[in-house]
């Protein structure tokens, strides 16, 4: 082989490996738009559509001035909260996890079962409550719909059962919910507390997902209720007290509660119909009309994550992984 032969067949060789590793970088990009867009308008999480999206919709945030994110890490959801409400706000972030620093948004490191997490949110809001409580979190998902489902339900639960704490009379409560077999009592929960409750998808949400969003709006505690978060609320006992009270409402979110049945709550989609496919792959030369250049995706740059875990539960799992290879 002649030197100008060799030489082509090692720039060959350098161009397919470089290819190679764009592929790997660009591929997740290619394949979900969301998380391609969060990065390039700055947002931590592609998640951070699915609030805008939900505000969009519902205008959770609208007035809004003491806003609390529970299993907030790594914070795209604060982000959009702070850049939604007006600035002297207070913006309170609650995970167990570390989470990088975000202007304007108080960071608690609690557990969301813990009373103690309750009443130092209500501290930081000078003894004021929220209106307005939200929840982007999950549990890792096992594959089992099931389990999954029921994991799930505890989380919101547990938002729930922290917003009986926190939350003000007339307030909203937003958290991720599963959608199975199970969910009207999950939803007849929910009603107890609620005037109105809404299963809602934002256009982010791919529609492969059984992932929804309940929305609960005009909270109310019910006559004579004493919330208490070392009870569960899905022990009917914890009601036992108010089965002679008069209020119907009251009684007939109960019932269904026994029973199962989903009371009042509508499904509806958020978000452009005419917005990106969260379960399509779009091209990576696609610019942010929605055109697509002439064929050349060469000119795509990768970016990294804009914000990476901190500290996250399985980076020791990683590296036992990595010293094995």
């Amino acid at each position: 082989m002649s030197q100008c032969a060799h030489e082509r067949a090692e720039q060959s060789l350098d161009l397919f490996l470089a290819s190679g590793v764009i592929m790997g970088k660009t591929s997740k990009d290619k394949r979900d738009i969301y998380y391609r867009k969060a990065k390039q308008q700055g947002y931590r999480a592609r998640s951070a559509f699915k609030l805008l999206q939900l505000d969009d919709k519902f205008g959770l945030l609208q007035g809004a001035t003491r806003v609390v994110d529970l299993c907030a890490a790594p914070g795209g959801w604060s982000q959009v909260i702070a850049e939604r409400v007006p600035k002297e706000s207070a913006i309170i972030a609650v995970d167990l996890m570390e989470m990088a620093p975000l202007d304007g948004v108080v960071q608690l490191k609690g557990d969301i079962t813990h009373k103690a997490t309750a009443d130092e949110i209500v501290a930081q809001f000078k003894g004021q409550k929220a209106q307005v409580v939200v929840s982007d979190g999950a549990p890792d998902v096992l594959g089992l719909h099931d389990l999954d489902e029921y994991l799930q339900a505890q989380l919101v639960l547990a938002g729930l059962n922290i917003s009986l704490q926190i939350l003000e009379d007339g307030g909203t409560f937003v958290a991720k919910l599963f959608r199975g077999k199970e969910v009207s009592l999950l939803y007849a929960q929910l009603r107890r507390f609620f005037s109105k409750v809404t299963c809602a998808k934002p256009k982010t949400s791919r529609n492969s997902s059984f992932e929804a969003f309940v929305v609960c709006q005009d909270f109310r505690l019910p006559k004579d209720f004493v919330p208490d978060m070392e009870r569960n609320l899905l022990d009917l006992q914890y009601f036992e007290d108010a089965e002679d009270n008069d209020d119907d409402d009251w009684y007939t979110s109960q019932v269904s509660a026994e029973r199962g049945v989903c009371v009042d709550v509508v499904f509806m989609g958020a978000g452009d119909v005419f917005g990106y496919d969260a379960d399509q792959s779009y091209p990576l030369d696609e610019d942010e009309g929605g055109n697509v250049a002439q064929g050349d995706a060469s000119r795509y740059v990768h970016q990294e994550p804009l914000q990476k875990p901190i500290n996250p539960p399985y980076a020791n799992a990683l590296k036992k992984q990595q010293r094995k290879q």
